[in-house]
Parts: structure tokens; C-alpha cells; sequence
């Protein structure tokens, strides 16, 4: 699929961003979610590495820039309704500004759980 046909196809909010949620390729673990907007998602898809827009600063980052936590993009996919971005990447280092693994690691919360059967 050509990059303008799925930024087309992407549902951005009326902030222009969509939210990205960052898996590990090889354990499927989600690591984080992030912010893009168009410009970021043409970055992400183009150039191999994850891009966020960030919204506190008003600026582009990459993770690792400064941490060297990259992340390599190795798949995406946009969900069924185009507005949530699925991207699979090879992790090297800590994906939190924590210095955690995964932004997921820290608070696990204890809901009910049903038995299904």
C-alpha cells in the first residue's frame, strides 16, 4: 500500500494525532503507546525507526535519540477502523523513559476476573 493511501486511509483525531501502540516483534509484549501525527507515521514507516510526536513539547522525537533505547520498526498495521496503529519493533534497551522494559511493567491493577466457561 502507498504511504498517501495509508495516511488516507488513517483516522487521525481532531488534534491530528492517532495513538500508537508499540509491541515487541519476537514476544509480542506491548512496551508503550505513543502519539503521531501524519508527518510521524510517513517517518515511522519510511525510515525504520519509530517516530512520536510528542505533545508536551510540540516537537518530533525517536526513541533512543538520546537514551540509545531504539526501537526498529519491523511490521505495522492500522486496526479495523483506521484509527489506532499496531507497530511491531525490535527493542533495544528499555522502551520507558523509566528505565522499565515496558511502560507496563510498574502498577500492575488487580480487576476481577471472570471465569469464561
Amino acid at each position: 500500500m502507498d504511504i498517501d493511501d495509508i495516511l488516507t486511509r488513517t483516522r487521525f483525531t481532531a488534534a491530528g494525532l492517532v495513538p500508537a501502540i508499540i509491541q515487541q516483534e519476537d514476544t509480542r509484549e506491548v512496551l508503550m503507546m505513543g502519539w503521531l501525527d501524519a508527518e510521524a507515521l510517513r517517518r515511522t514507516l519510511t525510515e525504520g525507526r519509530v517516530t512520536f510526536w510528542s505533545r508536551s513539547r510540540q516537537e518530533y522525537w525517536r526513541k533512543g535519540d538520546t537514551s540509545g533505547n531504539v526501537q526498529y520498526v519491523r511490521g505495522a498495521a492500522l486496526d479495523c477502523d483506521g484509527d489506532t496503529l499496531l507497530v511491531q519493533v525490535h527493542q533495544v534497551g528499555a522502551a520507558c523513559h523509566t528505565g522499565a522494559h515496558s511502560c507496563f511493567d510498574v502498577d500492575p491493577l488487580a480487576p476481577v476476573v471472570l471465569d469464561e466457561r
